[in-house]
């Protein structure tokens, strides 16, 4: 991937600064609270950002440029379904949902590696809709396989400046948590950027409808880790 650089004397859009001829950030437009997401019976939601969010990012091509949080399950003892998809997109920067594609990868050694769902092999192409200040979400429905270590991420799908792409957004922590990857130019690495905020606004909500008795202690111990 090439190296971020500042680029100067090149004007795309107001107040938007370009990074190289590979991404495009922007400040996240000051916006009301945003109330924490709902839970559903029998659902926990996996978290690694504040919920605040600082900048948002688009890669000039869209196709197989994704970035996506990794999660680890393994201590919820009978939680084996991932039910919904949850992220954070603007309006920006051409102020409407293009939309984007979605799935969710195997984590091997450490690293993200192919991808388990959707199972077809071809990732789900979501449109976002509503208030661009609200958690957007879309419905996964599907049940782990042995593996409980996993990666939710979404492809940007769509090109900048035309015909237009909705973004991915990072959170206010300036410490980096270290769950964050981007797939761009045919490699999985840790999300990169010149700013200090390398934490994506990505979440899961896992269910265990399938398995409704959960070991107490194993829950806690995951609102430990990501709350």
């Amino acid at each position: 991937m090439k190296k971020f650089a500042l680029v100067t004397g090149l004007v795309l859009c107001v107040a938007a600064g370009v990074w190289a001829a590979d991404v495009v950030v922007e400040r996240a437009p000051a916006s009301p609270f945003i109330p924490e997401a709902p839970g559903y019976d029998n659902t926990q939601e996996l978290k690694w950002d504040t919920g605040s969010a600082t900048w948002m990012f688009v890669w000039y091509t869209g196709a197989g440029s994704w970035v996506g949080n990794d999660f680890d399950v393994t201590t919820i003892k009978t939680y084996g379904g991932i039910k919904t998809y949850r992220t954070q997109s603007r309006l920006w920067p051409n102020n409407q949902w293009d939309g984007f594609r979605i799935g969710i990868y195997a984590m091997g050694g450490g690293v993200p590696g192919s991808m388990m769902w959707p199972t077809s092999g071809t990732p789900k192409f979501v449109m976002p809709s509503g208030s661009q200040y609200a958690w957007l979400d879309f419905d996964v429905g599907w049940v782990l396989p042995g593996a409980k270590k996993f990666l939710a991420a979404q492809e940007q799908f769509y090109n900048h400046p035309s015909p237009g792409a909705d973004p991915y957004l990072v959170d206010n922590n300036t410490v980096n948590l270290l769950h964050s990857w981007q797939y761009y130019e045919g490699i999985w690495k840790p999300l990169e950027n010149e700013k200090l905020y390398k934490n994506a606004m990505i979440r899961v909500i896992v269910d265990n409808e399938q398995n409704p008795a959960v070991e107490p202690a194993s829950v806690g111990r995951v609102k430990a880790l990501y709350y």
